[in-house]
């Protein structure tokens, strides 16, 4: 007989860093706890599911799975991304099964009902009998498609699954605040700027591993040849984000010596430093004055991880050359974090691991996000225990 699940005490977590563990095991291989984390931590908050570049004209629409769901990223007639529950409202059929265009409505291929782009029901052929387009019981301002509440920021289309997080602007104000320079437009560099990588570990592990300089030298030697670990400072504000900082960023020349042009308005002291930052839960974003990037991190169950990584620019029709060289740098950077990440993972499954030590000295951005998880979760479990 299964055994009944047990939620994990989270309270050595939630200590001062130099006493506290990581997060056990089990929120690292369990399914239980993956589907406790699901609700708690990506379902309540606000999490990153696209880019507004994959729907980039009016009328796109790209489908997207997300922790199991069948969404729809859509740029509508007014030029707004907007984010459905990919189904049908009649019997549930998936609507949109490839990227397209859509050119006059969203017809569900089952019944032929058809929607707008900002999600209303306009069509519903024969629902009332062969040549009845109508019928009293179906009210078409009751069925458009459920929208998912979502918001655009740093070209990240975030969404809120629950509906119950404080406004976007809200939540993430101070992030917002400390990157207000960046709040401006931000130009994709197309195909070659995007690429995906598929990760064999939890998604946590990629968040606990982006937010800290500790691995430089050893896991990225090149990177640490200009940019050391002593260049490097801890971005921490608690229950918000975590993350790093250099105070030596070096721009990427052509071989005219020529470099990306840079973000209007920026302060001086943009002109040597880049930031790297997990927003909380599942998006890692980094700033530079010439360049910004935004990865994804789409779980794909306990033990598996897509990173989706986007490339932007100040100006539309840089350098491609430039481009490809910059995005071949950051794909060699990032996989040279898959050893760390999947062997990580591996070693979750070592029964006497308690979740490990953090240094007080160079840990703080990772026990961070370990205690704003034990937060959530501790948060969502508090009404199941009161029953």
């Amino acid at each position: 007989m299964d055994q009944p699940h047990t939620s994990p005490d989270l309270s050595n977590v939630r200590r001062p860093i130099g006493t506290a563990n990581g997060l056990p095991n089990s929120h690292y291989i369990d399914p239980d706890v993956f589907a406790e984390e699901r609700q708690a931590v990506l379902c309540d908050n606000w999490a990153g599911l696209g880019v507004g570049a994959d729907v980039p004209q009016i009328g796109d629409a790209k489908p997207v799975t997300f922790l199991g769901m069948p969404l729809l990223l859509v740029r509508d007639r007014n030029d707004q991304v907007r984010v459905f529950q990919n189904i049908c409202r009649h019997r549930g059929m998936i609507l949109v099964s490839e990227p397209r265009k859509i050119e006059g409505a969203i017809r569900c291929p089952y019944h032929s009902w058809c929607y707008s782009t900002e999600g209303k029901l306009v069509s519903t052929p024969h629902v009332g009998g062969p040549g009845q387009n109508t019928h009293e019981g179906i009210d078409k301002n009751l069925l458009g498609l459920i929208e998912v509440r979502s918001h655009i920021w740093m070209d990240v289309v975030w969404i809120n699954i629950s509906g119950t997080a404080a406004p976007f602007e809200e939540a993430n104000a101070d992030l917002l605040a400390r990157w207000a320079e960046f709040d401006k437009p931000l130009y994709h560099g197309g195909f070659g700027s995007r690429f995906e990588l598929e990760v064999n570990c939890n998604w946590k592990l990629a968040v606990e591993n982006y937010c800290e300089s500790y691995h430089l030298p050893w896991v990225h030697p090149g990177l640490n040849s200009y940019s050391r670990l002593e260049d490097h400072y801890h971005i921490e504000l608690a229950d918000k984000y975590s993350g790093q900082g250099t105070l030596v960023y070096r721009q990427l020349k052509g071989e005219d010596g020529n470099s990306f042009p840079d973000f209007e308005g920026l302060s001086d002291k943009w002109d040597t430093a880049a930031e790297y930052i997990t927003a909380y839960p599942n998006v890692l974003l980094g700033v530079h004055r010439d360049h910004a990037f935004a990865i994804i991190l789409t779980p794909q169950g306990p033990e598996k991880t897509i990173e989706q990584i986007h490339l932007y620019y100040a100006e539309q029709g840089t350098d491609s050359e430039l481009r490809a060289r910059n995005t071949a740098q950051w794909k060699e950077v990032f996989e040279e974090d898959i050893f760390v990440v999947e062997g990580m993972q591996r070693g979750r499954h070592a029964s006497g691991f308690d979740g490990g030590r953090f240094s007080p000295a160079m840990d703080g951005p990772t026990h961070m996000f370990h205690t704003w998880v034990a937060g959530q979760m501790e948060r969502h479990r508090a009404p199941l225990a009161a029953e």
